[in-house]
C-alpha cells in the first residue's frame, strides 16, 4: 500500500532518498545502487552524475516539514510519467510522439536563450514532424550543506540508518524562493517567451511542496491553456520500501498571467522602505568620514 510520508515530525537528518532509495532501506538492491553510484531514474548514463561525475551527490530528495522535496531533476524521470503527461497536453490522443533532450533554443539574434529540458515532438507515419511542445523540469535548490550528511551516511549506510544531523551547522533545507526567482522565472521569461511567441505550449513538472510556495495562479480550461503545471508527490510503497512518483494535480494557465504572478514581486509598504533609508542616512550623517593616509593608497 502506498502512502505519503507523515507530516507529524521530521527525522533528525535531511536525507530523503540516496541513489534512489530511502536511507532506512538497507536491502541488497539498495546496497548495490549505492555501492555502484547508480541512478534508477533514467539518467543519460547508468551512474548518478549530480554535482560531480566522479563523486556524485546521490541525493534525490530531502525531507522537509514531514514531506519529501525533490532536489534532483532526474528524479522526475521515473517511468517517464512526466513525458506521457506532457504529450497528452501537447498532442491529440493516439499521436505518435517521442522526446528530445537538452535542445538549444536561440533568440532572434542567434544567441542562446538556454536549453529546453525535454522537447516532445509528434510525427506522422513517415516520420515527418507535425507538432512540438516544451517540458521544463524544476527541482528545488538546497540552502546549507547537503553533501556533508550525504558523505557521512555513505561512509557506513547500515550503521548510519539512525543518522542524527540535527545539531550540525548549516543544516540543509529547500530554498523555494531561489528556485522560483533564479531558475523557474528566468526559464519562463527567456525560453517560454520564445515558445509563446511561436504559439507552442509549455509544460512544467515540479513537486507539490514547491508548487505550494508559488503565488496563486489563475486557472483556465485545458482547451485554452498555454502552460500546464504537472504537480507530483513521492508516495511510499511499503511493499518495496521505496518512493514512487505520482501526479497529484494538474493546473492549466495562460502564459502571461502566470509569468506575471511568478516573476513580479509583490511590493511591501513603501513607508517601511523609507524608514530603512532614513536609518541608513542617519548612520551615515553621524559617522565621521574615514581618513585614508597617502601611504595606505600607495
Amino acid at each position: 500500500m502506498a502512502k505519503k510520508p507523515s507530516r507529524k515530525c521530521d527525522p533528525k537528518q535531511p536525507l530523503g532518498e540516496v541513489f534512489g532509495y530511502p536511507i532506512d532501506n538497507i536491502g541488497d538492491e539498495a546496497s548495490r545502487f549505492r555501492s555502484n553510484k547508480l541512478c534508477p531514474f533514467n539518467n543519460s548514463i547508468p551512474n548518478c552524475t549530480k554535482d560531480k561525475a566522479l563523486t556524485p551527490l546521490g541525493v534525490c530528495s530531502v525531507i522537509h516539514a514531514g514531506n519529501l522535496v525533490i532536489t534532483c531533476p532526474i528524479r522526475f524521470r521515473e517511468q517517464w510519467i512526466i513525458a506521457e503527461d506532457a504529450a497528452n497536453f501537447f498532442f491529440p490522443r493516439k499521436s505518435n510522439w517521442t522526446s528530445l533532450f537538452e535542445v538549444r533554443l536561440n533568440d532572434s539574434n542567434g544567441k542562446s536563450a538556454g536549453k529546453i529540458d525535454l522537447v516532445l515532438v509528434s510525427y506522422d507515419e513517415r516520420g515527418r514532424l507535425i507538432d512540438f511542445g516544451a517540458l521544463e523540469v524544476q527541482a528545488v535548490y538546497i540552502s546549507g550543506n547537503i553533501r556533508r550528511p550525504f558523505e557521512h551516511f555513505m561512509s557506513d549506510p547500515r550503521g548510519n540508518v539512525e543518522l542524527d544531523w540535527s545539531n550540525e551547522k548549516h543544516y540543509p533545507h529547500p530554498d523555494f524562493l531561489s528556485s522560483s526567482r533564479k531558475r523557474l522565472a528566468p526559464q519562463l521569461v527567456y525560453k517560454g517567451g520564445i515558445l509563446h511567441a511561436w504559439k507552442k505550449k509549455t509544460a512544467v513538472a515540479l513537486d507539490s511542496m514547491f508548487f505550494s510556495k508559488l503565488p496563486h495562479l489563475q486557472e483556465v480550461h485545458e482547451s485554452i491553456a498555454e502552460i500546464a503545471w504537472f504537480v507530483y508527490d513521492l508516495v511510499k510503497d511499503e511493499a518495496t520500501k521505496r518512493y514512487r512518483l505520482a501526479k497529484v494535480r494538474t493546473v492549466y494557465t495562460a502564459f502571461s498571467e502566470a509569468l506575471d504572478q511568478i516573476a513580479i514581486s509583490k511590493p511591501s509598504k513603501m513607508e517601511s522602505f523609507i524608514d530603512h533609508l532614513q536609518e541608513k542616512l542617519d548612520r551615515k550623517m553621524h559617522t565621521a568620514p574615514k581618513n585614508v593616509r597617502l601611504d595606505e593608497i600607495l
